[in-house]
């Protein structure tokens, strides 16, 4: 009788441990929070502007106001790099610009992973970020 008692026990506790809505909650604005910032990478300014028009958790629009903060200051440092190609140092700097993005926007991905803010270095704040 014993043995059929103790079996019954990890049942309970698989099912509570399965039925916890605040771990399946936050894996999925853990994982929008990760696409915020890859999308980044490939849409530019448009991929985190209508996350943060859409989502409603403020965990997933503060990640999308920090990439909404770099892709801007990105657009503006391109339109500076291209004025400057005259002088043939814009060409270096798109250049340098498109891969510090591309680091920067994996680097943001990898600390959303981890559950963090992570500021992008170079960034102008255009939005407030609620940490």
């Amino acid at each position: 009788m014993e043995e059929s008692s103790e079996d019954s026990n990890p049942v309970v506790q698989e099912t509570a441990q399965d039925n916890n809505p605040v771990v399946q909650g936050s894996s999925q604005n853990n994982t929008l929070a990760v696409i915020t910032h890859i999308l980044g990478l490939f849409t530019g300014f448009l991929g985190p502007l209508i996350i943060l028009l859409v989502t409603k958790e403020e965990y997933v629009k503060n990640h999308a106001r920090l990439a909404l903060n770099w892709q801007f200051s990105v657009l503006i440092y391109l339109v500076i790099s291209f004025i400057l190609v005259l002088i043939l140092i814009g060409f270096v700097a798109m250049f340098l610009i498109g891969i510090l993005n591309t680091i920067f926007c994996i680097i943001a991905a990898v600390k959303a992973g981890d559950k963090k803010l992570w500021k992008y270095p170079l960034s102008i704040s255009f939005f407030k970020v609620n940490a």
